[in-house]
């Protein structure tokens, strides 16, 4: 009997060993299991925040070559804007002979086709337009004789251009009297004005303008 309960002891303590084993296997595995499925996790988030900054940077590089065309495309037009002024200030329209001719010739040919008026009031604003207009033209040719007349040739000119004015106000006034007291007297007077002008813009043009 003694030796049934010695065996007996022995099987129970090795059923126990057993179990304790079993049982300390599956606390290591269980432990184990959350440590692995966390790195896991923490790798998927280092992942998903990397992203973001990735296509932020190209957001950013983007935005900036953006920036650089722009700006490259804005010193491209001021170039070329500065060589259109270059362009402008090299040339210098109607400053010879055949080139003012012809201007003139324009003038002279809108003065034709321009419409007719019916009343005194309305002729006499128009032929004095026509007379400021052919006045302003011939200081700018008188300005442009200046630049190219030698000093002795301008001193000529200033004292033949002097003379030049009283004969045409002379002109004008003895051309205006035929209708003196008249509704055309005023008329006359500045359409004479107008005319003589021009004459003078033409002489100039071709007597001295080079």
């Amino acid at each position: 009997m003694k030796n049934n309960k010695r065996f007996l002891a022995v099987l129970l303590t090795v059923a126990l060993s057993g179990v304790l084993a079993a049982c300390g296997n599956s606390s290591e595995v269980s432990s184990s299991e959350p440590t692995s499925n966390s790195s896991v996790q923490e790798e998927d988030i280092e992942t998903t925040e990397k992203e973001p900054k990735g296509s932020q940077g190209m957001e950013e590089e983007k935005s900036d070559g953006s920036s650089n065309t722009a700006q490259s495309h804005d010193k491209d037009n001021s170039a070329e804007a500065s060589n259109d002024v270059d362009v402008d200030k090299n040339e210098s329209p109607g400053s010879s002979k055949d080139e003012y001719l012809k201007k003139l010739n324009k003038m002279e040919e809108a003065d034709r086709n321009a419409e007719a008026k019916t009343t005194t009031t309305e002729m006499v604003e128009q032929e004095e337009e026509r007379y400021r207009t052919w006045d302003d033209e011939l200081n700018k040719i008188y300005g442009l004789l200046e630049e190219q007349l030698e000093n002795d040739q301008m001193d000529q000119l200033r004292e033949e251009q002097r003379k030049w004015v009283q004969q045409r106000d002379e002109t004008a006034k003895n051309s205006s009297l035929k209708y003196k007291g008249g509704s055309m007297e005023q008329l006359e007077y500045v359409a004479a004005l107008a005319s003589l002008t021009r004459e003078r813009c033409y002489l100039l043009v071709a007597k001295y303008m080079k």
